[in-house]
């Protein structure tokens, strides 16, 4: 399945004219650790499937759905028997709208979509994958790739809004208004982070633009993105170390000072936590590659 591979860097080789790709695909076969530009959308159809990422294994049973995003060096393990949609579509396009990179962040490194665990859009989210598989594999028809790439946004969009409104869940009178006016807020707060998180943020300043205390701020913070603004920050920061680590020109100590680090100890230190992987390491098995 994975056609080309330099260090632990796919390279998807799409459709004919199109940013889209998707196997249905049965083979009998574990495919290494590697990590692309996409995300990638996997659902087991028969048997189970499973999902390495960052040393935590998921094993996926048939109708589960894993959404592993842009930039997660994951690995993937099949059994002797069955098959499962595996989905990958550009989006680099479309991250002019600033709430997909937010979520890509919040979801960062995956998640996963069963039932149980989000019972208001899992048949949905189902439903949209199995119409993209139909609409992929039929004989050609005009306008198929904006087809695929609209139920991409609506699964993009139900996750988004399930997960936006699980983290700022209210019991007040307007509950539904001030829900969304939060949502907004911190949006807007998770945008202008990852813009400016390599300059020197700090938790007042940030509180600041929300009219909160900076302790209501940091509580409402961690209710809508599951994880502290530090946490948060510190993500955006190696997000952005991770791209320029494939910049051959420059040291591992230029990159954790541009990327917002303090200390190429601290850099190192948090990239390894994180990554399973130094920094140094990292850029090795990436040699060659140079992403805009």
């Amino acid at each position: 399945m994975i056609e080309s591979l330099n260090g632990i860097f796919e390279t998807i080789n799409y459709k004919q004219s199109t940013s889209i790709k998707l196997y249905d695909n049965d083979e009998y076969e574990d495919y290494p650790a590697h990590w692309h530009t996409n995300p990638e959308i996997i659902m087991p159809t028969e048997n189970i499937y499973t999902v390495e990422c960052y040393n935590q294994i998921m094993t996926l049973r048939e109708g589960d759905i894993v959404l592993v995003c842009p930039g997660c060096i994951h690995t993937l393990y099949a059994p002797e028997k069955g098959r499962r949609i595996i989905f990958q579509a550009d989006i680099n396009p479309l991250r002019f709208m600033k709430e997909i990179e937010t979520l890509v962040t919040i979801i960062s490194p995956l998640i996963v979509i069963t039932p149980e665990d989000f019972p208001s859009i899992y048949d949905k989210v189902k439903s949209l994958l199995l119409e993209i598989k139909n609409e992929y594999l039929s004989s050609y028809t005009s306008f198929s790739e904006v087809s695929i790439y609209s139920k991409t946004l609506e699964i993009i969009t139900l996750i988004g809004r399930s997960r936006a409104a699980a983290g700022m869940e209210t019991t007040s009178p307007d509950a539904p208004r001030k829900q969304e006016e939060y949502i907004e807020k911190f949006i807007e707060i998770c945008n202008y982070i990852s813009a400016h998180c390599y300059d020197e943020l700090n938790l007042e300043a940030v509180a600041s633009m929300s009219g909160f205390s900076k302790f209501y701020f940091s509580r409402l913070f961690k209710q809508f993105t599951g994880i502290s603004c530090y946490e948060y920050l510190t993500s955006r920061r190696l997000a952005y170390a991770e791209k320029l680590l494939l910049c051959p020109d420059l040291t591992i100590m230029e990159v954790a000072m541009r990327s917002g680090f303090n200390s190429l100890s601290t850099f190192n230190r948090i990239f390894k936590a994180k990554k399973a992987c130094a920094p140094s390491r990292y850029k090795s098995l990436n040699n060659g590659i140079l992403l805009e």
